[in-house]
């Protein structure tokens, strides 16, 4: 089935997910912290460190730089900028605070500080023109995108970046077909060899319907011009199954 037109998806995505992300998806990664990032391993084939050093090489940071990680989850990211330039300013915003405290045992296991925001990433608690980066990776799915998004442009310096990764809907159907056929066998595979509690296990299908009223590379670049980025780009591997965004807010107004 085709998603909805572009200008009404968001409301499509609010109506039919609206539950699942104000009340369930919290408790399924409280769950999923502690071993989200084998989880993540294993579905991915092996390939999830691969997924992350392609992502990096998309962002560009400069010495004593303020970044932030929007859904920093386990502070994958943070940690890959601090071992890349050890000067950054590194804040860390999620909604679990469990995904936050495993994130900050990783980063002061390799004597990292990364200041740490357990919050709703749809209103950012920080100055507009505040961060010179703002990066955001396999979590929109999960967001009202376009709230997020905004958010991300108002406390992103003038002439900042904003680099962002995630799963999308691959334009070709049979490479969606494809592709979901692939995801339910691995979450399924996944959960097993993992351990997963009924609390995370039930959303198997959520992952799914989620991506399939996601967004195209297209479509995601789209948006973000409507909201006012400029000079946006995107590199997709797998046919469109997961891009890297890049783009910039104006340095003028």
């Amino acid at each position: 089935m085709a998603p909805p037109p572009l200008a009404s998806r968001e409301a499509v995505r609010e109506e039919r997910f609206s539950d699942v992300w104000s009340n369930e998806l919290n408790d399924a990664f409280a769950d999923i912290a502690r071993y989200y990032d084998r989880a993540n391993e294993i579905a991915a084939l092996g390939l999830w460190s691969t997924f992350l050093k392609r992502f990096m090489q998309t962002v560009d940071i400069k010495p004593q730089q303020k970044v932030l990680d929007v859904c920093a989850g386990t502070n994958a990211i943070g940690i890959a900028l601090l071992k890349r330039e050890p000067t950054l300013d590194v804040h860390a915003m999620d909604r679990s605070a469990e995904m936050q405290t495993v994130g900050q045992q990783n980063a002061t296991a390799l004597g990292f500080q990364i200041k740490s925001t357990i919050g709703d990433v749809h209103t950012l608690p920080f100055p507009d023109n505040h961060f010179d980066v703002v990066t955001l990776q396999f979590a929109s799915r999960h967001l009202r995108v376009r709230e997020v998004f905004t958010e991300i442009l108002r406390v992103l310096k003038p002439g900042g970046h904003f680099h962002h990764s995630d799963m999308l809907r691959p334009r070709n159907p049979i490479v969606k077909n494809l592709y979901y056929a692939y995801l339910k066998t691995c979450l399924n595979f996944t959960s097993l060899i993992v351990g997963s509690s009924p609390a995370a296990t039930k959303f198997k299908q959520y992952f799914i319907d989620a991506l399939d009223l996601f967004y195209t590379a297209e479509e995601l670049s789209i948006v973000l011009r409507e909201l006012g980025f400029v000079e946006v780009t995107v590199d997709t591997v797998f046919h469109g199954m997961i891009g890297f965004h890049r783009a910039v807010k104006p340095a003028t107004p």
